[in-house]
């Protein structure tokens, strides 16, 4: 079998062939791109998003849903905001542990929202 015909086998020294150096300068807006520093409120924006799809993810499996049609994954995405609220403002530091300790009695979740 030739040496080509796998991509997992790799080229022979005289194969490689030497490729010139391309100095910074010579890419047009790299420089400019390489020093702009990134707002830090337009990051911490971004990783509390991902704080709060994490939890989502992790607890209610959210990426396994197969919901996809119409209004049903943001309605579900509602919810499950409402319940992970709902625990933060009873002073829930764990979630999962939270959602399981109400699943247990079906009275839980009312006084939790105030309801009974």
């Amino acid at each position: 079998m030739p040496a080509d015909a796998s991509p997992l086998i790799p080229p022979a020294p005289d194969q490689l062939r030497e490729h010139p150096a391309v100095a910074p300068e010579d890419v047009p807006g790299l420089l400019e791109c390489l020093t702009q520093v990134p707002d830090p409120l337009l990051i911490r924006d971004r990783w509390r998003v991902e704080a709060r799809h994490h939890v989502r993810d992790t607890t209610f499996a959210e990426d396994a849903s197969q919901l996809r049609t119409c209004n049903a994954p943001r309605a579900m995405a509602t919810w499950r905001n409402l319940a992970i609220g709902a625990l933060r403002l009873a002073g829930a530091t764990n979630i999962a542990a939270a959602l399981r300790y109400n699943a247990r009695n079906a009275d839980r979740p009312l006084a939790l929202l105030g309801l009974t």
